[in-house]
């Protein structure tokens, strides 16, 4: 993950100095503590749709999709259930799956860490936006064989990460917000490692808030 000259101004140099093994252990914590103030920030769909859409594309009809750090529901499990499929949302947080549950009712809620996740079932598509760069870069490097474990044949997978090998910290609601990443070549081996092919990756894009997003779909096997 790249710091530029603008994450420093606001002020990442102090977090990666002296906050980076704390914040990586409190991101749990945080959301729980600011459910409701997340829940409030996220209400519509943004310049992510674009992406949402082109993920939805590669699945079947009425597809099953699991979402990995879906918070509240709100509002991306909400406009796949609004255009036809299945979801299964995990997080961590009993606080934004509360919301999810009352406000979100048509999808499956589960609590759990995605560390160590293993429903059983496997899914068409797997979502893990703005979610799986809140782990550390050994803990992301652990999570493709997750990925694998519950894709379904031709699963299509979408996550976002950072640029570049690093460690970064933001905030919100006041509190350290840590963000990792692997390097992209990494990236690309892990997938590969664990049967997916890139269909698209697309660094910094311009009209999705300059997130990084990493499409693929699972290969068939033989």
């Amino acid at each position: 993950m790249r710091v530029d000259a603008a994450s420093l101004e606001l002020g990442c140099v102090a977090g990666i100095l002296c906050g980076m093994a704390t914040a990586d252990q409190q991101i749990i914590g945080l959301y729980r503590r600011h459910a409701e103030a997340w829940a409030r920030r996220r209400t519509r769909l943004g310049a992510e749709k674009l992406w949402l859409d082109r993920f939805l594309g590669h699945l079947p009809q009425s597809p099953s999709i699991l979402d990995l750090g879906c918070g509240s529901g709100d509002p991306v499990a909400r406009y796949f259930l609004a255009c036809g499929a299945t979801v299964t949302g995990v997080d961590t947080s009993p606080e934004l799956l509360a919301i999810a549950a009352q406000t979100v009712a048509d999808a499956e809620w589960h609590i759990a860490d995605m560390r160590t996740l293993d429903l059983g079932t496997r899914f068409d598509g797997i979502l893990a936006w703005n979610s799986f760069f809140h782990l550390t870069p050994e803990d992301q490097r652990r999570m493709f064989p997750i990925f694998r474990r519950h894709a379904a044949t031709g699963a299509v997978l979408m996550f976002t990460s950072g640029t570049g090998h690093g460690e970064v910290i933001g905030q919100f609601e006041g509190e350290p917000l840590y963000h990792g990443s692997l390097d992209p070549a990494e990236y690309r081996a892990l997938l590969d490692r664990n049967g997916f092919d890139v269909m698209r990756h697309v660094v910094e894009d311009p009209v999705c808030n300059q997130q990084t997003i990493w499409l693929a779909r699972l290969r068939n096997a033989g």
